[in-house]
């Protein structure tokens, strides 16, 4: 699926998304200086708070960020958005 599908879509229903894989908000090598990739792309269709990454990370680390991330996030039951940055931070810091 292109980049230029996903951007063109109506997204807006939704308030997020977690891209775990590597490399999810970094631009194509051919491109360094363009500011789309796969995370700006969503934030482009539509979804409220989006979670990418810049470089390469081992499973292992990835799981264990995951994991922190989302028991800060939704850790009553509840998913909102605007604890992304939050959990996040807290995620990162258990490392």
């Amino acid at each position: 699926l292109p980049l230029i599908d996903i951007a063109q879509t109506d997204l807006s229903r939704h308030e997020f998304a977690f891209l775990s894989a590597c490399d999810t908000a970094a631009g194509d090598l051919k491109t360094p200086n363009e500011v789309i990739h796969l995370a700006a792309g969503l934030q482009f269709a539509g979804v409220k708070s989006v979670i990418g990454t810049f470089w390469s990370v081992n499973d292992h680390t990835v799981r264990h960020l995951v994991e922190a991330f989302y028991k800060n996030f939704c850790g009553d039951g509840k998913m909102d958005s605007r604890r992304a940055a939050r959990a996040l931070h807290r995620a990162v810091q258990s490392l």
